[in-house]
């Protein structure tokens, strides 16, 4: 598979993995159970891959440094950091538009020190997929009044969390780390975080409703399928911005189908957004 194969992987993936998530909300499962699932079945699934392939788990102990700093820091810190400023902005898109605008910093980054490419054309999509977004996640008749302007530095914080995950990553797969181990050992040091930082325990999982056991197990499954198209298409992509954009491109799909799963409202504004983050993907994946 190449790395567009890999990011359409990724993209169906997250659009399955975001729906998902927001039906356990709305079902009130607990967050710190959902993000668990997230990571801590993906972690079995990667381990089941890795012990049916041949794969080289030897990494240095200065990448294994850089790994560790790219799990706890950027991956567990970028997304806390990332759900405190969507409970505080003003409106949830507010911080999504910042936090996920990470997509032009890899660009930029991947081109000055990763020696990857940049046409004119694949930047002109970039530019669209970001533009167009804003018009799909703000709604100002959603805005709610502003508890603090933390939200502001939060999102930003999520901004590098993420973006240097990205990077971080790529650096890693240029200087011979397999995807595989690679996720293992992220998920690994994410799934303690979690287990450390977010206060688990053992009666939170016996409670647990049998319905609500189908919404983790989406979870992990779609998380497991992200990361793994995320992650490979990173390794292989010209530049790591193109994926990160193909990625942020899956919210126009996710409007369309909360349309049908949640009544949400589809506004003009959505439906020339979702337009131009179309356009936008065509020309990045033409």
């Amino acid at each position: 598979m190449n790395w567009i194969a890999y990011s359409l992987l990724m993209f169906f993936s997250s659009v399955f993995l975001y729906l998902t998530v927001r039906k356990s909300s709305l079902d009130k499962v607990p967050t710190r159970l959902t993000n668990l699932a997230m990571f801590a079945i993906p972690l079995v699934a990667y381990v089941a891959i890795g012990a049916g392939t041949e794969q080289s788990y030897g990494i240095s102990i200065r990448h294994m440094a850089i790994l560790v700093l790219a799990a706890a820091v950027f991956a567990y810190g970028g997304n806390t950091v990332s759900l405190k400023a969507i409970k505080t902005a003003p409106n949830p898109g507010y911080s999504l538009v910042l936090s996920k605008s990470y997509v032009l910093f890899t660009t930029l980054v991947a081109v000055l020190f990763l020696n990857a490419n940049l046409s004119p054309r694949k930047a002109i999509a970039i530019l669209l997929i970001v533009g167009f977004s804003a018009l799909i996640m703000i709604n100002k008749e959603e805005a709610h009044k502003v508890k603090d302007n933390r939200w502001i530095l939060l999102s930003f914080g999520a901004f590098f969390g993420w973006g240097c995950l990205s990077l971080s990553s790529k650096y890693l797969f240029n200087q011979g780390v397999s995807t595989i181990p690679f996720l293992i050992y992220l998920y690994a040091v994410v799934t303690v975080c979690i287990l450390a930082f977010s206060k688990v325990r053992v009666k939170d999982i016996k409670s647990i409703a049998r319905r609500d056991w189908l919404l983790l197990a989406g979870t992990g499954v779609f998380s497991t399928t992200f990361n793994l198209g995320q992650f490979e298409a990173i390794k292989l992509a010209p530049n790591v911005g193109y994926v990160n954009a193909i990625n942020a491109a899956s919210i126009s799909l996710v409007t369309v189908f909360a349309v049908f799963l949640f009544k949400d409202e589809l506004t003009l504004k959505k439906g020339i957004g979702i337009f131009g983050v179309t356009l936008g993907l065509c020309l990045l994946l033409i």
